[in-house]
């Protein structure tokens, strides 16, 4: 028997298997038909739909904003997924531990167990993100001593404050990669009247994306259409810009974390300033964005080694010792 970590992320679902590593990392998209509500592609094929379909074709995100917003296409996704690697050899009735962001509620966690005990699960364990990115970061959250981790990720920004193996407290906020989308959508539109979607966004976050410290002659040709002729067009973006765009966002991050800081028992932070924070999830990438929350935080920053894969990883260490978990 073969036991299963999945990181059940708003843009991707990353699975872990006991022996083997991260076997598979695939965007978190469902297309379906709408006429007919059938399913015809997840993840990576589904992806390549969004923003390229006919009314009748519709590429959703069952998770959005940090939280399951259709659970019968999770599920039908999840079991995709579990299907694909039980088909590489790994046993029927795996333990899964199940990594979802820290602001779901009870009544979330109980439906996410049971859609994973129907796929088949022996037992099922569910943690919170925050605490497993800290795991997969090479932090010691066993002792009592005071960590930090700001977990920023697709829909969800997770700030929590680790001690003794437990969140001591925490912070969450719906401010993180796809709000950073939304953010460069609406800029365009603004200063170059061009509409451009979810994909070219992404791609201009990833190339020329900034917050702090930009500098002006990085540049980059974007595709889109004139919001005035309703016709094909380009426009040319600058680093600067698109610091312009997603500083005001950062800031409300940095707001969130000060108050998880303000929080915290005094001895916790000190051990936090000697330390320091630790970042992990895709948004850690983002230019600028270090050096800007050590300015305005007074706290030495790190990016974890692997950020986009920590929790995945922390998944693995955790399957090494599912007794210390709570079922």
């Amino acid at each position: 028997m073969k036991d299963i970590g999945i990181d059940l992320g708003t843009a991707n679902v990353l699975v872990y298997v006991k022996g083997q590593g991260i076997v598979l990392n695939e965007p978190s998209v469902v297309a379906i038909d709408t006429e007919t509500n059938s399913v015809l592609a997840i993840g990576n094929e589904a992806n390549e739909m969004l923003g390229r379909t006919s009314g009748k074709v519709k590429a959703i995100r069952p998770l959005k904003d940090g939280v399951i917003a259709d659970f019968e296409y999770t599920e039908i996704m999840l079991n995709s997924f579990i299907k694909r690697i039980k088909g590489r050899g790994i046993l029927s009735k795996p333990r899964i531990l199940i990594c979802c962001p820290s602001n779901i509620t009870a009544v979330e966690k109980n439906a996410i167990r049971e859609a994973a005990e129907r796929l088949g699960a022996k037992r099922v364990f569910i943690e919170e993100e925050p605490k497993v990115a800290a795991i997969g970061a090479g932090m010691d959250i066993s002792k009592p001593s005071g960590n930090m981790v700001i977990d920023i990720g697709g829909g969800t920004t997770d700030i929590a404050i680790l001690s003794l193996g437990e969140i001591v407290n925490s912070e969450s906020l719906k401010i993180a990669g796809n709000a950073f989308d939304s953010a460069i959508i609406d800029y365009v539109k603004e200063k170059h009247n061009l509409y451009i979607g979810e994909k070219t966004a992404e791609e201009i976050k990833i190339n020329i994306g900034s917050v702090y410290n930009s500098d002006k002659n990085n540049k980059i040709n974007v595709k889109g259409r004139n919001a005035s002729t309703g016709l094909p067009s380009t426009a040319e973006l600058n680093e600067k810009e698109i610091e312009e765009a997603l500083y005001p966002l950062t800031l409300k991050i940095i707001k969130k974390a000060k108050l998880a800081l303000e929080k915290t028992l005094p001895e916790l932070s000190a051990d936090i300033y000697d330390k320091g924070i630790v970042l992990t999830g895709g948004g850690s990438l983002i230019k600028g964005l270090c050096e800007l929350f050590e300015k305005e935080l007074k706290v030495p920053i790190f990016i974890s080694e692997s950020p986009l894969t920590c929790v995945a990883e922390g998944c693995g260490i955790l399957l090494s010792n599912l007794d210390l978990l709570k079922y």
